[in-house]
Parts: structure tokens; sequence; C-alpha cells
């Protein structure tokens, strides 16, 4: 027997609104988790969605920085965390997983409330756990995913547009990534729809993500800007939900663990989609997908993504430790066929190379 969950979700500046609406029909009272700046920028417009209605909201709790074991077992412990019918995580991808998770551990159901648009998992039934000290611990299997996403744009257009723009760059991986890993495979229904979804992980991105940044960085609301936010948190999300990990990555992630090797990437802060979005121009020259490269190094030029390896503070002397750090994970493990590392090392020079034909 197979179940398939999927969460609903409302946008705008005034989504909040549908909180008591949606909600109150899975209980009466609701303990909000979350980051500590994600709280702040919500609190209010929870607090007032609320008001005069039978919900109650049990209190604003801090995740803890971390979405570890050992915050939610902290978080388990609380008096009015006890007492709430469900949970709403509220921020980033690590608050959205402390909520989720505990929700999961403790049979709850649970609604997000993203405030930055820059991964999918306020989507998704996945959580990522880590250790206190912030390297990855394990994923959490679960295929209960939120019932509803509450989608404030105003909140996610006043964020730093920084995480906006490295969404861009992971999410639209989804599509190259998962498009090239189920190749040749006899797809069954969840995962060929997955895959279909995906494709809305390539085209939009392209067509409104310029406009989008600029709308982000300009703190203002669009029809672009909304689009984006769509694409980056439900498409790659319902995708998530949909297909196995092995569809869910790809050369453009082994690329990005590559990177993670070179001390510059840490010390000058770069971001995981800032790098997966040059992971997908390799994947695309090993692909020998010409036309696509020549599209997507066009559009990362307009964005602002890496397109060459001191755009990462690299040179060609890091190459051979990035490779070999790409091909230890499990991202190209199934593949239509083999990646060696002569491929991966052909395409960074090609790129490089490209550089002065454009």
């Amino acid at each position: 027997m197979k179940t398939q969950f999927f969460p609903g979700y409302t946008i705008g500046n005034d989504s909040y609104k549908n909180i008591v609406k949606i909600c109150s029909l899975y209980g009466k009272k609701a303990a909000v988790i979350g980051g500590e700046r994600a709280i702040k920028a919500a609190e209010n417009k929870i607090k007032n969605s609320v008001e005069g209605s039978e919900m109650l909201i049990t209190g604003f709790f801090p995740f803890g920085k971390e979405a570890s074991i050992e915050n939610i077992e902290r978080l388990k412990l609380i008096p009015e965390v006890q007492k709430a019918d469900m949970i709403f995580a509220v921020g980033g991808g690590k608050a959205i997983d402390t909520g989720k998770v505990l929700a999961q551990k403790t049979n709850r159901v649970f609604f997000t409330f993203p405030t930055i648009a820059s991964t999918c998992a306020s989507c998704t039934s996945l959580g990522i756990l880590y250790h206190p000290d912030g390297s990855l611990r394990e994923y959490t299997f679960s295929n209960i995913t939120p019932v509803h996403i509450f989608i404030d744009s105003e909140i996610i257009a006043n964020a730093p547009d920084k995480y906006f723009w490295a969404g861009i760059g992971d999410s639209m991986a989804k599509y190259f990534e998962s498009s090239v890993s189920s190749r040749g495979d006899e797809l069954n229904h969840s995962q060929s729809m997955g895959v279909n979804i995906a494709s809305m992980c390539n085209g939009p991105f392209v067509k409104y993500g310029v406009q989008a940044l600029e709308d982000c960085k300009k703190n203002k609301l669009s029809n672009e800007l909304e689009e984006i936010i769509l694409g980056i948190i439900i498409s790659t999300g319902y995708v998530s939900n949909l297909v196995n990990i092995d569809l869910n990555t790809g050369l453009a992630h082994a690329v990005y663990n590559g990177f993670t090797v070179i001390p510059q990437i840490e010390k000058y802060g770069h971001l995981h989609g800032e790098i997966v979005s040059y992971g997908i121009l390799v994947l695309l020259v090993v692909d020998r997908q010409k036309e696509e490269f020549e599209r997507i190094f066009k559009f990362n030029k307009e964005m602002g993504f890496p397109t060459k390896l001191s755009d990462l503070h690299c040179s060609i002397e890091d190459v051979d430790k990035i490779i070999e750090k790409a091909l230890k994970g499990i991202d190209v493990r199934h593949y239509p066929y083999t990646v060696a590392s002569e491929m991966i090392k052909d395409a960074i020079l090609f790129i490089e190379d490209f550089q002065h034909k454009c």
C-alpha cells in the first residue's frame, strides 16, 4: 500500500488570514517554533490572524539555531508545546525541519510558514538533522508533509535577498538533475509525475528570475517574485515528495559537495545554491547539452551566479580535490552513464575557456 500526501498552500501578503479557516479543522491550540528573526517577522501577523477566534497560540519558541535531536527533545519538554494540538514551523530550512520532525515524532499535524525562499523544506516530509556543532547527523524519512504552507510574500520580499538568490540556483538543479538521473528508467506513476513537475524548475526560473531578484532587492511585491517563490518552495517540494533520493540529486550537487573541501568556500561565505548553480553548468557540459549550457550560462551571468572558478575564489589547482570529493558521495551513483573524473575536469576547463567566447 502506498499513501502520498501533498500540502496545500496560500501565497500573498495576506496569506495568514487563512490560518483559522484551515488550521481550526485540526484543533484549537498551536505552538509556534521558529528562528528568532523569523518569529519577529511573523509574530504579529500570526497573532492578528487568530484574534477573536477560538484558536489559541500557546507560545512562540526559538528552535535553538540547529535542527538537532537535542533541540527537538528540549522543545518536547516545554509544557506549552506539549499542550498544543499542532505545530506552526516558522522560518528557514533548519527552523522548519526542527518543527517538522518534532511534529512527526509526536504524531501531530504541522503547518509551515517560510519567511525566506531558499529551499523547499517547508513543503517536504524530509527532515535534515545536525549535531549541535553544525555537522550533518542524519536524514529523517517520513511520508507526513505539512498540511498547509502559508507563504507571506511580503515577509519574504523583506528578507535578505542573498537567500532568495541562492534559492534560485539550488532549485533550478531539480529539473536538470532529475531529468538526467531518471533517463532510461522505467518510472512509476509518482516518479514520473515528479520528473514532469520538475520542468517547472527550468522555464519559469529563466523567464522570471532576473526581475524577481531585482524586486526582492527592492523589497517589492510582484507577480515575478511570487512566481519564483512558488518555484523554490512548491515546485521543488512536490518533486522531492514524489521521487526517490537517486532522482532528487545528480552531478550539480556532486560538484557542490566537491567544493566543500576547499577552505575558500567557507572563508568567503559562498552559499549552497550559489555553488549548485555552477554545478548545473558542469552537468550540462558533461551531458553534452550544448544549447542548454549556453542558455543557462547566459542566465547565470545575468543573475550574478558563478560562471568560472575565480568567482568561487578557486583555481585550476583546486580542481582535482573538488572532483575527488564530488565522486565520493551518492549523487551520481544512479546515472545513465558512469561519470569519470576526467569528464568533470574537462567540463570545468571548457567552462573556463568559454568565458572568452561569449
